[in-house]
């Protein structure tokens, strides 16, 4: 997999191609992490709105939870953004907690919702 380049360096920044191979790492070391209380990974389950891949390689995730009073309010951003830091070329991540738009079953395609039998 080819490395981003580092601007700082004097290099030129990443290409389209990189940037998209850094996304698509990201979003397979977000699926690792399920919800407590739900049998499926909190990408699928819908809760992250947007990755954000910078050209210094750094990763910004604005994800929500199912609801504010979730008991991993506390921890599971936390958790996301040490997976997201720890995935081969992102150089550095930050998770912001979102609220709007609220989570809702429609974010969680078909599949799972079929698979969770709320179809």
């Amino acid at each position: 997999m080819p490395k981003p380049i580092d601007p700082s360096s004097g290099g030129a920044s990443m290409n389209s191609i990189q940037r998209s191979i850094i996304e698509a790492d990201v979003i397979e070391s977000i699926r690792t992490i399920y919800d407590p209380e739900i049998p499926v990974n909190i990408y699928d389950l819908g809760l992250i709105y947007e990755i954000d891949v910078r050209d210094d390689a750094f990763v910004t995730v604005q994800m929500t939870l199912t609801s504010p009073a979730c008991p991993v309010a506390g921890t599971l951003p936390g958790e996301v953004e040490e997976k997201v830091r720890e995935t081969a070329g992102v150089t550095d991540a930050k998770v912001e907690l979102v609220w709007d738009p609220p989570f809702s079953i429609d974010r969680i395609p078909e599949h799972v919702r079929l698979d969770l039998g709320l179809l």
